[in-house]
């Protein structure tokens, strides 16, 4: 099975940057500088091999504990990548966006981003998705208080919850690659990672390539995926239909 049918969206968490600067007796804030400077040719490798939905986890909830040197590097990393990239995006017809809490963030960065957004929103290539002030848990809240809202007294569904999360064209994620060594998802994506295939590298961010990206990918497309069923099955949304026919069949035979 194929990249382009088997694995639509890739979250990566972009870890082992200060790990990184540090064992090369620098600051940590160095290792962010090299390790933006990887994100150019993910992208780029994510749109050529047929991926449809990158999401980064650039900036948590978490985050902002910080030493603020470090967080204030992060904005302008932001804003270098958002100046330095924008032309490249636009000519890939990749749609832009960030997700989260961007309240604190410069103005001309916060510009800069909705421009490239409402420029973007149409196109059909790659979704690419900087996860940004954001907080797995927060986005869930956020989600039930959104539906609350406009729906008082009506019980929620899970397919409610998945169109009131902040971006919910994205879909659940196929893939969770994770660099740096460490292995836990970090308040990322809860919702969205149920049945997500997860790939913990030790590799540092910085040194993270485009071959080890495919690589992880052909792996990962050589699993078995099943969602539940007893044999291979192409999504999560294959299986929750046959189990609600399932249900049927019984209901209906036990006179229900």
């Amino acid at each position: 099975m194929s990249v382009e049918s088997k694995i639509k969206h890739v979250a990566i968490i972009m870890d082992g940057n200060g790990r990184w600067a540090n064992g090369r007796s620098h600051p940590r804030v160095w290792g962010h500088v090299r390790g933006s400077s990887v994100v150019s040719n993910i992208v780029e490798e994510a749109d050529n091999v047929g991926v449809e939905s990158l999401t980064l986890y650039a900036f948590s909830t978490e985050n902002w504990s910080r030493p603020l040197p470090e967080v204030t590097t992060l904005f302008k990393l932001l804003k270098k990548f958002l100046l330095r990239e924008r032309k490249k995006i636009i000519k890939n017809n990749i749609q832009f966006r960030v997700m989260g809490d961007t309240t604190n963030l410069p103005e001309d960065t916060k510009k800069l981003i909705n421009d490239l957004t409402n420029e973007t929103e149409n196109f059909k290539g790659l979704k690419l998705t900087f996860a940004f002030g954001y907080g797995g848990r927060q986005e869930i809240v956020d989600a039930v208080n959104s539906f609350t809202k406009s729906n008082p007294g009506k019980m929620i569904t899970e397919e409610d919850m998945s169109n009131h999360l902040y971006c919910p064209v994205l879909g659940d994620v196929d893939l969770l690659i994770r660099t740096g060594g460490d292995q836990r998802i970090s308040n990322f994506l809860l919702w969205q990672m149920a049945y997500a295939e997860l790939y913990f590298t030790n590799t540092k961010w910085p040194d993270f390539t485009r071959k080890e990206f495919r690589q992880i990918l052909q792996n990962v497309c050589s699993r078995e995926r099943r969602f539940g069923q007893v044999c291979e099955s192409v999504s999560l949304y294959e299986t929750s239909s046959m189990a609600d026919k399932n249900k049927k069949i019984l209901e209906s035979a036990m006179g229900k």
